[in-house]
């Protein structure tokens, strides 16, 4: 018994904030990443990540049948299931892409809020490591074991400065990155080049039409960014 309480003792314990001026600095980073386009065409596979596995993990929660995810070298991804093309379980599925990069935020800014950095560390990893399985293309398969192999090198290696560095800047990375698709699609959709995205899926099997759910899309994400800020910055503290 030993062994298992070492690895609840380690998964439990709680780092402190870090200073105020290490956060905004990785907010910064984090913030200049996504904005300055160079930096994002790299970083935007991490978000892309976090999409698909949005829309892998709700299908299996509705019940579909997942066959398979295809990560791409231009950023773009691909999920396969299978299931009834229409319902709620479609819907849901597809609604999960865009949304999940947020709610990924959301709840890992939360974690980070408790102290709990290590942990969400490893659940960073033992997600990394299932969407490994379902990978169907050499490349997806490159990108989560760089991804991976990053995350573990930080828990693993890292002392508790790197450990909350990379957890504070990869938590904005995803609340900022998680915006920035869907304002992309936006002005697809404008320029007439919105294809089958999402969106349009969605506008096919709902009473609503495209522009409604990147609408939607855009108000769910900008909404998580800021929560998420103010979960992560001590604002309570500011203004006491």
């Amino acid at each position: 018994m030993e062994p298992i309480e070492t690895v609840i003792d380690t998964l439990s314990q709680r780092q402190s904030a870090p200073p105020v001026g290490i956060m905004l600095a990785c907010m910064a980073v984090a913030a200049a990443v996504v904005l300055y386009p160079p930096a994002w065409r790299w970083s935007r596979g991490l978000v892309t990540i976090a999409h698909e596995g949005g829309h892998a993990f709700t299908a299996v929660l509705m019940r579909r049948r997942l066959t398979g995810i295809r990560l791409h070298a231009d950023t773009s991804g691909l999920t396969f299931s299978r299931g009834r093309p229409t319902g709620f379980g479609a819907a849901a599925t597809l609604v999960a892409g865009y949304t999940a990069p947020a709610v990924i935020g959301l709840l890992s800014a939360a974690l980070i809020g408790a102290g709990l950095i290590v942990l969400l560390l490893w659940i960073t990893l033992v997600l990394l490591a299932i969407m490994l399985v379902f990978i169907r293309n050499w490349y997806g398969a490159l990108a989560l074991l760089v991804v991976g192999a990053g995350v573990f090198a930080a828990t693993w290696y890292g002392n508790a400065i790197v450990q909350t560095v990379a957890a504070y800047a990869g938590v904005w990375l995803m609340l900022f990155g998680s915006v920035k698709p869907v304002l992309e699609l936006g002005r697809r959709r404008r320029g007439r080049r919105g294809g089958q995205s999402d969106a349009d899926q969605l506008a096919g099997i709902t009473p609503f039409p495209a522009g409604a759910w990147i609408f939607l899309f855009s108000l769910f994400t900008i909404a998580a960014a800021l929560w998420g800020t103010w979960l992560l910055l001590p604002v309570d503290q500011w203004t006491a």
